[in-house]
Order: C-alpha cells, then structure tokens, then sequence
C-alpha cells in the first residue's frame, strides 16, 4: 500500500520507517524542512536504537520518501498516518491540539477520494468525532503504545492494536496496512473512537499510578524503617499486580507520562468526572524529585553551597536521548540554584542537556564527572553506569558519597567500598562507613 505519515519527529519517523519494513511505499511529511532533509539522507536527529538503521535501509532503496509538501502527500497516499505532538498548554495543562487540527485541514484540502486519515496522536477523548464532524475525510483513531528505547520492537511487534473505527471498510483498510503484525499473532481491538481515544490516555494514567504507588510506599517506609526495595519484591509475585513498574526512585518524566496524565484529568473535569487520584499521582512524583534534594543535602551535612555534585544522567530514560521534564536535570537545576558546582554526564543526551541547561557543567565520560566529586548522584538508570566499580570510583572522588535515584545499585557493594550510600526508601546499608 502507498502510505503517507504526517509529523517526523519521535513518533512519526519511527511509524515510517516501521511501515516501510512491513512492506509499505510510505511518504514522510513535515513542515521543518531541515527535519525533512536530515531524514532523506538517512539522518535521525535523535537517539533510538535501530531507527538509524531501518531509515538508511529504506530511503536507499527508495521504500520511503520525505517531502514538505501535503499537495504530494494528498495525492500519494491511500492511508494518512497524523503523527504530530500534542504538547500541554502552559495555562490549563490541557493538550494542545493545534498540530492535530493543522494535520487534518490540511490533508482534507489535498485527499484523493477515499483515502483514510487516521489519527496516532494522544488526543482528549472526543477529538476523533469532532475531526469526523469538522472534515469531508474518512477518519479512524490508531493509538501508539511506544516506549522510547524499544519503539521499532514496539512498531514492529505490538503487544495489542487498537483500531477506532466508525465503517468497515475503515477496518479493512487498516487490517490491510498491519497484514503481517496480525498474521504473527498480534491482538487486535476493534473499538468505537471515543474508547480506541481513552485506551492511550488509561493507560498512562495506570502506569503513571503504578509508579507514584510505589514511590508512595517508598515515603511510608522512610518513616517506617522499611526497605521498598524488598516490599516491591513481594508486591511483585502477586501475579495480580506483577513486578513492572515497580521500581522506587526519582520519578518519571519524559514527553509522555507527566502531560498525558494532565490533560486526562483536565478533560475528564471537562466532561463532569472527577479523577483527582491523578493529581495526587502528579504531586507524589514531584516529591520524589524534592526526596533526592534532600538526601543530597543530608550527606552534604545538609548544605550543598560549594559542594561539587557529579550527576550521572541527563536523559529522562535510558536508552534515549529524551530530556523533556527530565528528573535528573531537574534535580540538577536545582543543586545549582543552591550553590552546587554540578557536573552532568549521559551517553547520549548531553547535546539536549547542554541546549536546554547551558549553566550546568558537562563531562566527557562519567570518570571525568566523578573525579574529584563531594556527592554522586545516579539519577538516569543506563546500564553502563551498575557497571562502575565502586572502588575505583572512591578512588576518583573527594569524598565517596552516593544517592541512588533509580534504586539499581547495589547498596552493601558500594558502602564495602567505603561509600556512605543513600537511596529513597531504602535505610543505609548497615556496614556503612560513617
């Protein structure tokens, strides 16, 4: 089939080259012209393993195609694919939708007769019907279930779909598109626009809960002498509620989790129904972000002013080189403002961090950052940094004291190598060195 995908950035790129793997001609358009000309040359302007690959694989062999142009994208393709973002508005915390709105104007003023547009934006509840109101197009709602660091795996092999569809032959169009993620097995719910809309929004909101549930037994156990770590362990056998997502730490962030739980509970407001539980999720993740400014202050004999703070982490996840709402430049900020010499390193989010903190210093390597260190806090949990030795690590640092973030470092290990050893939840290792 000849698809088009509109929007090129995180979501859209990835939904294009994937498209172009499956078999499909696909179309990127976009309305940054130096986006679009990054990509038709096999460029992609941010970090996500094994899209470079598939977009160099495929605008070579032609498969896959970028242009500004929705006059081309019109009259190219069968299928549209609306992919552009729906940042949060800064006043109300609602979505934004002026992306969305642009996308489908401007598809239905160029459209062949026939063609599917179909929306894999998060939107608010009510955005497809209105769309379907507003435009002389066939419209259909496809949500996107992508995790950064695994969005081709996630593409390419779903764990469900979800088609929000008003026709049958909207259905079949799309079963169409997806042929062979169904012939490998792949559930498939077919649903009413209203439902395929919510299914997105639910499902951030759940996981956004699960992990403000946890940071929340984190607090109860500081108070109580409890170790959140071991009582997430045997959360987590219960096959009810099961292990993921059950990690205490700083909190989540990203351009994902922290907006979409907002504009859900604002439109849910809108529509009579109160969900406040998620302003409560909201604020518990917040706080994680205060917890570990506290921690850093209290190793700090509770004054971080000259302290030289070495934050290992910049990105808001591993695996990407995402920095929106990022909680470990957060906290770095905020160890800044009151008088820290902080020095950040990621693997692959420093260009971001540098654009978007320009005041924070920044490290070659994580060696660099550590050396000469009063405070380390591990705050982005790549797998490279568990690797660090914590000897050698002591060896580099003024003074061997650790906060642990992300609660994946091996407390006992690092306090035998003389750290003194903080994590949220957790009490001190009991061989610590005062």
């Amino acid at each position: 089939m000849r698809l088009t995908v509109i929007g090129t950035g995180y979501l859209g790129a990835t939904h294009a080259a994937c498209m172009a793997e499956l078999g499909h001609e696909v179309l990127g358009v976009d309305v940054d012209p130096d986006k679009v000309a990054a990509l038709s040359a096999g460029r992609v302007p941010f970090h996500e393993p094994g899209l470079p690959e598939l977009i160099a694989k495929h605008t070579a062999s032609g498969r896959l195609r970028f242009t500004t142009s929705y006059a081309e994208a019109g009259a190219f393709g069968d299928v549209h694919f609306v992919c552009v973002g729906t940042p949060q508005s800064a006043d109300s915390g609602a979505a934004d939708l002026a992306h969305v709105d642009a996308a489908f104007a401007a598809l239905a003023a160029h459209a062949v007769p026939g063609a599917l547009v179909v929306g894999k934006s998060t939107v608010p509840v009510g955005t497809a019907g209105r769309l379907a109101r507003t435009h002389d197009v066939e419209i259909a709602w496809n949500p996107e279930f992508l995790r950064e660091g695994f969005a081709v795996e996630d593409t390419l092999r779903p764990d469900r779909l979800v088609f929000g569809v008003a026709t049958d032959r909207a259905e079949t169009l799309l079963r169409a598109v997806y042929a062979p993620v169904l012939a490998a097995g792949t559930p498939l719910v077919t649903a009413d626009f209203p439902t395929a809309e919510l299914v997105k929004t639910a499902a951030n909101a759940f996981l956004a809960t699960k992990i403000s549930f946890i940071n929340a037994m984190a607090e109860v156990c500081e108070a109580a002498g409890g170790d959140v770590r071991t009582l997430a362990e045997a959360l987590g056998h219960d096959d009810r509620i099961g292990p993921k997502f059950l990690r205490a730490g700083i909190g989540f962030g990203g351009g994902c989790l922290p907006k979409d739980i907002r504009a859900f509970a604002h439109r849910a407001e809108e529509l009579g129904v109160s969900l406040a539980f998620l302003r409560e999720v909201d604020a518990i993740n917040m706080r994680r972000r205060d917890r570990v400014v506290e921690l850093a202050r209290e190793l700090c004999g509770h004054d971080v002013l000259g302290a030289r703070v070495a934050v290992l982490g910049a990105a808001f996840k591993p695996g990407s080189d995402d920095i929106r709402d990022s909680p470990a430049l957060g906290v770095a900020a905020r160890l800044r403002l009151e008088g820290a010499d902080v020095t950040v390193y990621d693997p692959e989010a420093m260009d971001n961090a540098r654009k978007a903190f320009p005041l924070l210093g920044y490290a070659l390597t994580a060696e660099d950052a550590l050396r000469g260190a009063d405070l380390v806090l591990h705050l982005t949990e790549w797998p490279q940094f568990r690797e660090i030795d914590p000897v050698r690590a002591a060896r580099l640092a003024a003074r061997p004291r650790i906060v642990d973030g992300r609660g994946t470092l091996d407390a006992d290990r690092w306090a035998a190598a003389g750290w003194r050893f903080r994590a949220p939840g957790r009490p001190a290792p009991a061989d610590e060195e005062q």
